[in-house]
């Protein structure tokens, strides 16, 4: 059964680490996500984004984030403004998710999109209270049983905390 096991870094070396390790353990760029609040200056993310989604998403270049190596050869990289929540760094396929009908409103934000993808809604809120205070979301698409294991056995070995896993969302927005 394919699901996703998420975890929580303090910090983006920590974030690297992790990143590095599943990427060495032979998970895909592709499925391993991240999540960050953006700590640049305003002044910072206006000279280097182009504002171009209507639904309040911007997504921009990647040049000068910051946020290390590891996290940088990621997917999709890219930086998004959620109304009413604020500027976060994403990459994988979680930019998908947030950059969705989910943003859309203020209310959806993070928890909305994290719930979107499968994860249940006390486990999002715990979430989205985590990166607002500085932390980094960092999930990976898993295909087995041996993979979660193994994602999740990373995450432990990394010191990670907030370690979970959810069935993935199927296409409709349901959980398998």
């Amino acid at each position: 059964m394919k699901a996703s096991v998420y975890c929580i870094a303090q910090t983006v070396d920590q974030a690297n680490v992790i990143v590095d390790e599943l990427r060495l353990a032979g998970f895909s760029n592709n499925d391993i996500s991240a999540l960050l609040p953006d700590k640049r200056t305003t002044q910072d993310f206006a000279h280097e984004h182009n504002t171009k989604a209507p639904e309040g998403a911007t997504a921009g270049g990647v040049a000068g984030m910051g946020v290390g190596a590891a996290l940088g050869w990621l997917a999709g990289i890219g930086s998004l403004a959620i109304p009413g929540v604020g500027p976060f760094i994403a990459a994988g396929p979680i930019l998908g998710a947030l950059g969705g009908a989910a943003v859309g409103t203020a209310a959806g934000g993070v928890i909305g999109a994290l719930v979107g993808m499968g994860i249940p809604e006390f486990e999002a809120k715990r979430y989205d209270d985590k990166i607002r205070g500085g932390n980094i979301l960092i999930s990976v698409h898993t295909d087995d049983s041996k993979e979660r294991d193994k994602a999740k056995e990373i995450f432990k070995r990394c010191n990670a905390e907030d370690i979970s896993t959810s069935t993935e969302a199927k296409a409709g927005g349901k959980a398998a």
